[in-house]
């Protein structure tokens, strides 16, 4: 650590981080901000830029210090959900407010304060141990999460795999706490699948139907075929699937006219019984039952993975407890992260903060978590470096 770099405080970093409104995929400052910090703690910086054919240009960042032994990455997220109406917000979203000991901002949980605390408890870390601690830690962080997820992680992984650069583990900082810092740490997500469905009829006046073909009629039953039945009752480690229905859309401007197509969009999110190509058959199988013409268009965003349990989810349930006094579960919900991209490099876990409120108007966290996140991301360095 450079002789005159300050502490970091990473309650003072996150305000910090979340006054850049850095909506997806959107930087505005928030990376290079975030570097600056990391250099004056030893961290050498790396800007990676990549935008594929038809994409907005994605700012990322690879910072490592240390140059041997064990790389541990944390990884993260800088982007952020828009707003929405800031009316609604108690304060603006983007100055970063603390009030009553509660940081209020958009981004704060998911995931700046993580981001934050990644950068202090390595400071911490390295100003306990001295710098030659028998590894390396690193921080992949990209402005490119939240939305597609083209040109972050997956390309800054595949940039290090091509100049030789291994990440032996990984602890990416979503928030997944439910209730309490510390009650959960997610082990392997559900995979993700979108689908456009479209179907289609014959126009008509709706007193003459014997004339036309209904298209929204016949798009009732396709959905009806789709959410019936359950998709599955569940396996070992995984929630049972679900498909849930997000629009219907017609655009039909009158009340006398039958509707020659009709659209819905879904998502599925499947457990470790399907990948993405058996659950698109499922789909289609279904709507093939039903009778007439349709269009469907497939998106599969991520794969359904598992990482064992093993060294780092068994250190970090240790630093969570040894910090919050809680045993974390070891849990397989909710939605995607980068780390279905990681998980083909190296074992990872995810970890942190309360994200009840993220995406959320008055998306907040508690300055106490933000300190305590500090102390259990510290500690797993503590666990995971010992004796090297």
């Amino acid at each position: 650590m450079a002789a005159n770099s300050a502490a970091i405080d990473p309650a003072a970093l996150t305000a910090e981080l979340v006054r850049f409104p850095s909506v997806t995929p959107r930087d505005a400052g928030a990376i290079a901000h975030l570097a600056h910090a990391l250099e004056r703690v030893g961290f050498a910086c790396e800007m990676l830029e990549f935008a594929e054919p038809g994409t907005e240009k994605v700012l990322n960042l690879y910072a490592r210090l240390g140059k041997s032994g064990r790389n541990l990455c944390f990884a993260g997220h800088t982007d952020v959900v828009p707003p929405g109406n800031a009316a609604n917000w108690s304060v603006d979203p983007f100055a970063g407010s603390v009030k009553d000991g509660v940081l209020i901002g958009r981004g704060a949980a998911d995931m700046k304060s993580a981001i934050a605390c990644f950068a202090a408890a390595t400071e911490r870390f390295v100003a306990s141990r001295g710098p030659e601690f028998g590894g390396s830690i690193s921080l992949l962080i990209t402005g490119d999460e939240e939305a597609v997820a083209i040109n972050g992680t997956r390309k800054v992984l595949e940039f290090l795999a091509k100049r030789g650069e291994k990440l032996d583990a990984s602890i990416v900082g979503e928030p997944t706490s439910r209730k309490e810092l510390g009650d959960m740490i997610k082990i392997g997500r559900r995979g993700s699948l979108n689908g456009t469905l479209t179907a289609f009829g014959v126009q008509g006046h709706t007193a003459y139907p014997h004339f036309a073909d209904n298209a929204a009629h016949r798009l009732v039953r396709m959905l009806d075929a789709l959410t019936r039945e359950p998709i599955d009752q569940g396996s070992a480690q995984f929630e049972p699937s679900n498909l849930q229905v997000a629009t219907i859309d017609i655009g039909n401007p009158a009340a006398n006219i039958i509707p020659d197509r009709a659209k819905a969009v879904f998502n599925v999110r499947f457990n470790d019984r399907w990948t993405g190509t058996t659950m698109e058959s499922w789909v289609r199988e279904r709507l093939d039952r039903v009778d007439g013409k349709y269009e469907l268009k497939i998106q599969v965003s991520g794969e359904s993975f598992l990482v064992p349990r093993g060294e780092v989810s068994d250190k970090l349930s240790r630093a969570i407890e040894a910090v919050t006094g809680r045993k974390p579960a070891l849990s397989t919900g909710g939605g995607t992260s980068d780390a279905r991209f990681i998980q083909r490099y190296c074992p990872v876990a995810e970890f942190g903060l309360v994200g009840e409120t993220a995406h959320k108007v008055n998306e907040r966290v508690s300055i106490n978590d933000i300190e305590a996140l500090t102390k259990i991301y510290s500690s797993f360095l503590e666990l995971y470096f010992a004796g090297r």
